[in-house]
């Protein structure tokens, strides 16, 4: 082989590998280079920033005086969080936040956003808008 076609071979390869790395797609979310986000993905950070989640369950998910919720959604299905996000767990501090309209009109959108960082596709905390 010569040198010139193997350098070519290695840079495309790289290149592949650099634009699928980069992107993430699933049912649930789209996300690129770690903080760009579909439309769906960043109305749930939305609704995290305006229920004010993070005063508990800190800035980055990674608890507080609540737990983290990046290890926790390692373990809830989308049903179990739904449920404590609705009846809360009074026990442990967790409110209910089944009045707030916002909220549940987004909890499928809160849960898009919040398994993105449980899963470690969505590296950052604050997201912006996937162009």
């Amino acid at each position: 082989m010569k040198p010139t076609f193997v350098l070519l071979f290695c840079l495309l390869g790289t290149v592949v590998n650099n634009v699928l790395a980069e992107r993430v797609i699933n049912e649930l979310y789209t996300v690129v280079d770690g903080n760009k986000v579909d439309k769906a993905t960043l109305t749930g950070f939305k609704v995290w920033r305006a229920a004010a989640c993070d005063r508990c369950h800190g800035a980055s998910q990674e608890g507080m005086v609540g737990p983290s919720l990046i290890t926790s959604l390692k373990t809830l299905n989308k049903e179990e969080f739904k449920r404590t996000v609705i009846d809360g767990r009074s026990e442990k501090g967790m409110p209910s936040f089944k009045e707030n309209s916002q909220l549940m009109d987004n909890i499928e959108n809160l849960y898009r956003y919040l398994k993105g960082r449980s899963n470690g596709d969505i590296l950052q905390a604050k997201v912006e808008m996937l162009n």
